[in-house]
């Protein structure tokens, strides 16, 4: 069957049906009543290309990694796996695997200005020789980490006596050296005989025939060792917001409020400034870069987006400063709509690339979009989020979650969406032609207790494009279930596994895990 047939069997199957999720696991669980510690937040998420190993960063600096336990090898031979021949319905599942203290509170003393530890973003890079690597970044210094499973060095003993000698010269500890005379303070001299020492010392026959001091000895025991590689430092003048490996294995980029820097991993004092939206009067300053990515396979491009709600697409090919973009990718507002909030609720937090680099989802306030780089004119699917708040942005201005910045990811088929909102919920959408999925879920081990279903609006067809409008539960003041929203409890970092339907999110200090 070639793709054409493929693509049609697809259309007359219909859109595939709403997931049903399910809990998986927690980690970091706070009980009813225990107060969260502000370090112990979690402010970065994401999963390796495997799958097979999840990062978390928070706001005290550490980096915790996780590893998939339910892909380990059951053991027998291959034949016997195969002779078995029963599907495996297990669903990923992680343990804890080790943890380490990525950045320090700094102080830039030219500016007086505290750099605090929080980890902004984790990256991971490409693995070699059985080792993990991965970037991690807060506001001013990026780090690159290689961990890496070490045997256990140890201290021998000493072995006076050799008839106790065990392997590797280490040896048991009662041995003592007879030799020394057990002298007082000032030279002074017990009266009683040094033959009154304990019964169970004794010489071992014909003395001691040679001393062998302490040595060190490798042990089977290994442990894991976290060592920072390369440290990225003073290339940014302002917060860095982003970082992104690129497909190549060797580079990688970072991206600030107004520039972008392209690094070699193995350079750590030198990088190029490929973007520069800087002005030469900051008073004629009116956007700023909000997020950078890497195409997932192309090493020649990557996606940024702006507080104006555009996402441009860059070649590096084309010049060494990309000040001019390939194309642009952004919506008209529609006539009379504007007011005080437009520009704040249109800035992107957030962007990410498909699997396949086909394309381009994007978070602002209000929506998630999902764009084509192949189509400019405008997003093909658009799935509203936050509409229902749309009476109270004078609140949210006020109180300044107006510029909470919510992150959003696709799964690894590109048939669903997901992003995070108030009251530590999380919503998912389906993206497939023809589909109504809008599913609102909480970050608690019953993640389908606030579930509503809600009619998706009917889509409509523009040329051979079909644009989705797609809502998840709306009303003006309260949530799903009537429950008034809380807008201290949000759920910015999410991440989708790249080949299940699981996701990982943050709430606060919890790390929930779900599949379906």
């Amino acid at each position: 069957m070639n793709g054409g047939d493929e693509e049609v069997a697809a259309a007359q199957a219909g859109p595939p049906p709403p997931l049903e999720w399910k809990f998986s696991q927690v980690f970091g669980e706070r009980t009813a009543g225990e107060e969260v510690q502000e370090v112990d937040i979690i402010s970065a998420i994401e999963f390796d290309k495997t799958g097979d190993h999840l990062a978390t960063g928070d706001r005290g600096g550490r980096v915790v990694l996780f590893e998939r336990t339910d892909t380990k090898d059951p053991g027998g031979s291959r034949r016997d796996l195969e002779r078995t021949d029963y599907p495996i319905s297990r669903h990923p599942e992680f343990r804890y695997k080790t943890e380490f203290q990525s950045h320090e509170p700094e102080f830039d003393y030219l500016k007086s200005l505290e750099i605090e530890e929080k980890i902004n973003k984790i990256r991971w890079c490409q693995t070699a020789n059985g080792a993990l690597f991965l970037l991690s970044t807060n506001d001013k210094t990026i780090k690159f980490w290689k961990v890496q499973e070490k045997k256990v060095k140890k201290i021998s003993d000493m072995n006076v006596d050799p008839s106790k000698a065990v392997g590797n010269g280490s040896v048991a500890t009662s041995s003592v050296s007879s030799s020394i005379k057990p002298y007082l303070a000032n030279g002074g001299c017990p009266d009683r005989s040094y033959n009154d020492l304990s019964s169970d010392f004794s010489f071992p026959p014909g003395g001691i025939p040679s001393l062998r001091l302490p040595m060190v000895v490798t042990s089977q025991e290994t442990s894991l060792l976290a060592r920072c590689r390369r440290v990225y430092a003073h290339a940014h003048d302002y917060h860095i917001n982003s970082i992104s490996s690129n497909s190549d294995g060797e580079t990688f980029i970072s991206a600030d409020d107004l520039r972008i820097n392209l690094w070699n991993l193995e350079i750590s004092n030198q990088s190029f400034n490929i973007v520069d939206v800087k002005p030469a009067n900051m008073e004629d300053l009116t956007e700023v870069i909000t997020s950078a990515e890497f195409h997932p396979t192309h090493c020649n491009m990557l996606a940024y987006s702006s507080s104006k709600g555009s996402i441009r697409l860059i070649d590096l090919r084309q010049s060494a400063l990309c000040d001019t973009h390939t194309k642009l990718f952004e919506e008209q507002e529609a006539p009379g709509s504007r007011s005080f909030f437009t520009e704040i609720i249109a800035s992107i937090s957030d962007i990410k690339f498909g699997k396949d680099g086909r394309y381009i989802l994007s978070r602002d306030y209000m929506t998630l979009k999902l764009w084509d780089i192949n189509m400019d004119s405008g997003p093909v699917s658009t799935f509203q989020v936050h509409e229902y708040l749309r009476p109270k942005l004078c609140d949210l201005y006020e109180n300044d979650s107006i510029f909470d910045k919510f992150e959003c990811c696709l799964s690894g088929d590109g048939l669903r969406v997901a992003t995070g909102s108030y009251s530590n919920l999380f919503r998912v959408f389906g993206c497939a032609a023809g589909t109504t999925e809008a599913t609102t879920l909480e970050a608690s081990k019953n993640p389908m207790r606030r579930q509503v279903q809600t009619p998706a609006r009917p889509s409509r067809s523009l040329s051979s494009i079909t644009r989705v409008v797609r809502r998840g539960a709306e009303s003006p003041t309260v949530d799903a279930n009537g429950n008034s929203f809380d807008f201290t409890t949000k759920l910015l970092h999410l991440a989708w596994h790249p080949t299940e339907k699981s996701i990982a999110c943050a709430a606060a200090n919890s790390l929930y895990m779900y599949y379906a």
